[in-house]
């Protein structure tokens, strides 16, 4: 009875799997398309590299339009106007709908959620699919509106106009009041380094609080905090374009040459692999045919 259920025991057991060695077929084959992955990033990295000067210029250019506004918040201490931090919040995060620029997306998404997590009732607009996608996993019912389709060249007035203008179409169909508004872009920092940061942009119920706005002559019959509101978020929107631009352009350039070094790292690994498994291909065809003339003899 014992050695029935030993034979059916055995006749149930599967063959352990044993790992084979790579054949030099298959080692040629991944050696092939690890040199033209490389290929590719170093293209890459060449494009990107080319773009970058540009993408300085028009981070250059666009920060000028929002210079002013930033230094009027400044005087008429916006900030501290009694509205500013009452009402709800409303965020705008830039990115593009690029890929392959290492981290630049998920630090920027990163950086909302922990805005999030302290303010989690606030209101979201994603600009570019990247951002999008990646607040929508874990935030959905905070995401109110989206665009897509920036990103593909560097960023002009044009572009920024048609987006603001569809976000004051949201603020005023909203039922919301959105005293502060802050624009979240990534600044970049160094030519290697970039950082998730923000600027605020007040309507102009916030600027007529504030305490410094005595120090402008403005005339009252003509609604000019409503035209700087509109302005203000327009440059604002511009200049993070910008520079999120300029940092993504960094960012791609940067993790291409990482994969390209990475690539020839494992060319080199490869070939010295393809080189002795060949070598032993070839010793063993000499020792069978050593072997077949020997018995021969």
């Amino acid at each position: 009875m014992f050695r029935q259920a030993a034979i059916i025991a055995g006749r149930n057991t599967k063959p352990t799997q044993v790992r084979q060695y790579a054949t030099l077929r298959e080692i040629e084959t991944r050696l092939k398309s690890i040199k033209n992955i490389e290929k590719i990033t170093k293209t890459m990295m060449i494009v990107a590299s080319t773009r970058l000067s540009k993408a300085e210029r028009t981070k250059a250019t666009t920060e000028q339009f929002a210079k002013q506004e930033k230094n009027f918040y400044a005087n008429a201490e916006a900030d501290k106007s009694p509205l500013a931090k009452e009402g709800k919040n409303l965020i705008i995060a830039i990115t593009s709908d690029k890929g392959l620029c290492g981290s630049i997306h998920s630090s920027m998404a990163k950086k909302i959620r922990n805005v999030l997590k302290e303010n989690a009732n606030a209101d979201v607009i994603a600009v570019g699919d990247k951002i999008k996608q990646q607040i929508l996993r874990t935030h959905e019912s905070n995401v109110k509106l989206a665009f897509n389709g920036v990103g593909k060249s560097d960023p002009n007035f044009l572009e920024a106009s048609l987006i603001s203008e569809e976000v004051l179409k949201f603020i005023e169909q909203s039922a919301e009041t959105y005293n502060k508004i802050s624009v979240y872009f990534n600044d970049p920092v160094t030519s290697i380094s970039f950082e998730a940061t923000n600027d605020p942009v007040y309507n102009e119920q916030t600027i007529n609080e504030a305490p410094g706005l005595c120090k402008y002559e403005i005339n009252e019959d003509l609604n000019v905090n409503r035209d700087l509101f509109e302005y203000a978020l327009n440059s604002k929107i511009l200049s993070a374009m910008g520079k999120g631009y300029a940092a993504e352009i960094s960012a791609r350039r940067n993790a291409m040459d990482n994969a390209s070094k990475n690539a020839g790292d494992m060319i080199n690994k490869y070939s010295i692999l393809y080189n002795r498994t060949r070598q032993a291909v070839i010793t063993n065809e000499l020792v069978d045919i050593i072997t077949g003339a020997s018995s021969l003899d």
